[in-house]
């Protein structure tokens, strides 16, 4: 029985669709969003860093309730709650380290297109990372 899912959330609609198959297909488990936004490099050092750290962490703030916010109204609009987290770090990594107190993560084939051939070179794909790595099932939704 699934009773906890972790929904990994970003700006793309993939995303919520996600999102969407996770309060339509599992009407009894609990829903958490997760978004996760990468740290400032800490190949810059630690003084440009740590100069960056205030401002990197209201952007993220900011973008990080934009995507809750309409996970909340997606979840509303089916009767239903959900919990949010943000996570900070590779989003790969983030998601398969959290996906361990769940019984399984819910996530879109393809996040947002952020120069996605460049990205996919430099990080990979985190949907195909999260369901070869992650220790629970994963379900990816078009």
């Amino acid at each position: 029985m699934i009773d906890r899912i972790l929904v990994p959330m970003d700006d793309s609609d993939h995303a919520e669709r996600a999102l969407e198959y996770a309060l339509e297909n599992f009407p009894d488990a609990d829903v958490t969003v997760v978004h996760v936004v990468g740290a400032p490099s800490m190949m810059m050092g630690e003084a440009a860093s740590l100069a960056l750290a205030d401002d990197f962490e209201a952007a993220a703030a900011e973008r990080a309730e934009g995507v809750f916010e309409r996970a909340r109204a997606l979840a509303t609009d089916r009767g239903r709650e959900v919990d949010t987290v943000v996570g900070v770090g590779h989003p790969a990594r983030n998601i398969i380290d959290r996906s361990e107190g769940y019984d399984t993560v819910v996530i879109g084939a393809h996040g947002a297109d952020r120069g996605r051939a460049t990205r996919r070179f430099l990080v990979g794909n985190v949907a195909e990372t999260v369901s070869k790595r992650a220790p629970v099932s994963v379900v990816l939704v078009r």
